[in-house]
């Protein structure tokens, strides 16, 4: 299953290649693939290339939220590409480096009650085709029960050229005076089955990670 991200939070179209999201199945968990435009714009975060790191939707970023509509329990994961050292413009392209990331499970609008979990992530990026790809593996255990709606977004640039973009954004016609971006208006969400990623056979395995 694909997804192109198209549109700014606000319904205008983008003005660059699409960021591509593929979800496809994998034995632990479902794998999560990026596609995207390398902006480097902001520089990359200070953390621990491979490690959690909180407050990553600062810096450049694709994100997936995975959402159960009844009881408002979701899983936000973000991905992030990650600079090699030593590197310069010069540089043809980097492979196989782990990138940041952030992992948060929510039990209500913001409310986060785990966080920083652990995920299988690289990624690389092409300096000639200014272009990052990276491939996570999503635990099963990370899913709440009974998802049945998903959004995702990127985010990129700084100060006034920062940039919001939604794969379903909110309708202008619905925007509100002095409202900006908010990837937690769950009412935009739209339906998704994990069946038609995983087959009509399989079921999701139970969590301990929920209450």
């Amino acid at each position: 299953m694909e997804f192109k991200i198209e549109h700014t939070w606000n319904s205008f179209p983008v003005s660059h290649d699409p960021v591509m999201i593929r979800l496809t199945p994998e034995n632990a968990g479902m794998l999560m693939e990026v596609s995207a435009p390398f902006f480097n714009d902001p520089p990359a975060p200070p953390g621990e290339p491979g490690k959690p790191f909180s407050g990553l939707w600062d810096y450049e970023v694709v994100e997936a939220f995975f959402l159960n509509g009844q009881t408002e329990q979701y899983l936000e994961v973000e991905l992030c590409p990650h600079i090699c050292e030593h590197t310069s413009s010069m540089t043809i392209s980097c492979f196989h480096r782990h990138g940041q990331h952030l992992v948060l499970l929510l039990s209500g609008r913001r409310k986060v009650c785990k966080k920083e979990l652990p995920l299988a992530f690289q990624a690389d990026i092409n300096w000639t085709q200014g272009t990052w790809h990276g491939t996570a593996i999503i635990p099963w255990k990370y899913f709440p029960p009974g998802v049945d709606k998903m959004n995702s977004y990127a985010i990129h640039g700084s100060g006034l050229g920062r940039t919001y973009e939604a794969l379903y954004p909110v309708p202008r016609e619905e925007i509100k005076e002095g409202q900006g971006p908010n990837f937690h208006l769950l009412e935009y969400f739209k339906d998704f089955n994990l069946k038609d990623i995983m087959g009509e056979d399989w079921n999701q395995p139970p969590s301990d990670s929920w209450p």
